[in-house]
């Protein structure tokens, strides 16, 4: 029966445990849940499931897998577009195909709206398992050749209605990425896409992520950064004595005291102090959802840089174990871990019921070990986060959860394919709107001077990563707000289009 027809409405960090580090590992990439209203939010729409090749480039391979999808028909009217969100390094929800600024989109543009899994994300899962040999099938180039099957496939079984029908595709973070790409390699089925914060170019040492939330503190408060900086000196010293490191067990009260001829472990534990800060740039402000046992909306860089800069609290290093106490009790979390080979265990865990796969931890550790890099390192004395967090201790990992092929090498000569392809966008991909927060610490991958005559790039002052992504607020300053009427703008110019 026709789909359009038949379809069904239905109106991290870390653990306490010890020995295991289920969730010592955050990434730094992705999207939160958009803050609807709670009457949107509970709006629950049907998973469908689309039939969809394992690999799409070999003839040979008839293996097949089922690729979750939902739709959203409330704003269409018929010879409407459609609306295209992409799923990335996060299973689909619910609350994206009822809220966000695509929906609002939709609604002037009369859409109908889709969103379409990533595979071995979420729900969609390919193979048995995630063991490293199934995983060879989780690429950007079989992700793309989902979309495209997916378009030609939905398109083909509803010919009535959507024959002409123009595909508009939306994405942020990763998915952004996926979403500017899908229009460079299939312009015949995509007519435009919204790339939201889209980290278009691969680097493998990207120490730029922290040296651009280092300015976003510098520039709320010179003294904010200096005070971190200052405090992680602090750390870095005591941790060179058994009783100096007793002394950050206490404070920063981790799940097990910290060995100090443990090298790894401790560039995990600084690297597990770095990534929450940072994370409260990206996501500063943002219109994301927080459930009632999360309080991560009061974690801003105010938040963060007004405890900094309170003398009441003492020294730097004791600020900022203050900040940590503040962050632990935001997140339901009752200590600190930092033991590498607990999060290597996790990691090598190969069962879609283990916790790194539910989150999609493993999956994305493989996608940038395997073509996107992106390892927020931290090596210069003059960094936020000093020289402790170094490229080794990524590319290490990579090795010691993948197995030894996947080393730096095979990593640089993926990243060269992955540059060629943005350098072509860069130049030739016409209609897709790049929108970047300047308080991003992933801008700097991001397309923010496309040479293209029909793309746009816009880059908003004040916000961060995908804030235009979230549903509009009354409280949006009015840059944002801006910035969302141009993509709206383009939005209904290039639908009046119809060209490739």
């Amino acid at each position: 029966m026709n789909l359009i027809f038949c379809v069904v409405w239905c109106c991290l960090w870390w653990s306490s445990s010890a020995t295991y580090d289920s969730k010592s590992y955050k990434r730094l990439g992705g999207i939160g849940k958009p803050n609807s209203t709670a009457i949107t939010r509970n709006r629950i729409y049907e998973n469908k499931w689309f039939e969809q090749r394992l690999d799409h480039f070999n003839p040979t391979d008839t293996r097949t897998w089922k690729q979750r999808y939902q739709m959203n028909l409330k704003y269409y009217k018929r010879g409407g577009p459609v609306f295209l969100r992409l799923g990335g390094e996060d299973g689909i929800s619910h609350n994206w195909i009822n809220g966000g600024a695509w929906i609002e989109y939709a609604e002037k543009c009369n859409a109908l709206c889709f969103q379409l899994e990533h595979r071995y994300y979420g729900k969609s899962q390919p193979t048995i398992n995630a063991s490293t040999s199934n995983l060879l099938y989780l690429n950007i180039e079989q992700a793309l050749a989902d979309l495209g099957r997916f378009i030609n496939t939905i398109t083909s079984e509803n010919e009535s209605l959507l024959f002409n029908a123009k595909w508009i595709v939306f994405g942020a973070s990763y998915a952004g990425s996926l979403a500017a790409w899908a229009r460079m390699k299939y312009p015949q089925l995509v007519h435009a896409a919204v790339s939201s914060s889209g980290t278009l170019g691969a680097k493998i040492d990207f120490p730029e992520y922290y040296m651009t939330a280092q300015s976003a503190l510098s520039d709320y408060n010179p003294k904010c950064a200096r005070h971190i900086k200052e405090a992680t000196s602090m750390i870095n010293d005591y941790l060179k004595t058994v009783d100096g490191a007793k002394y950050i067990d206490n404070k920063f009260k981790t799940c097990v005291h910290i060995d100090i001829k443990n090298k790894k472990d401790i560039t995990q534990f600084f690297n597990n102090l770095a990534i929450p800060i940072a994370l409260a740039v990206q996501n500063n402000n943002n219109n994301r959802y927080y459930t009632d046992t999360e309080q991560m909306s009061s974690i801003t860089i105010s938040s963060i840089c007004s405890m900094m800069l309170d003398r009441a609290l003492g020294n730097s290093l004791e600020r900022y174990a203050d900040v940590h106490k503040k962050l632990r009790s935001a997140t339901r979390t009752t200590c600190t871990p930092h033991v590498y080979q607990a999060a290597i265990k996790a990691f090598k865990e190969t069962s879609w019921k283990s916790q790194y796969l539910h989150t999609g931890d493993r999956q994305w550790l493989y996608q940038s070990c395997t073509e996107l890099g992106h390892f927020a390192t931290s090596h210069q004395d003059n960094n936020l986060f000093g020289n402790i967090i170094p490229l080794k201790y990524f590319t290490d990992k990579c090795s010691e959860v993948f197995g030894k092929s996947y080393n730096l090498n095979a990593l640089r000569n993926a990243v060269h394919k992955a540059n060629s392809m943005y350098n072509f966008m860069k130049k030739k991909t016409s209609r897709v709107i790049y929108l970047h927060g300047c308080l991003d610490p992933w801008k700097k991958l991001g397309l923010n001077q496309p040479q293209s005559g029909n793309s746009v790039s816009i880059v908003i002052e004040g916000v961060s990563h995908c804030a235009d992504f979230y549903p509009s607020s009354s409280s949006d300053p009015p840059q944002l707000t801006k910035a969302r009427k141009t993509v709206l703008y383009h939005l209904k110019k290039w639908l009046s289009e119809n060209d490739n």
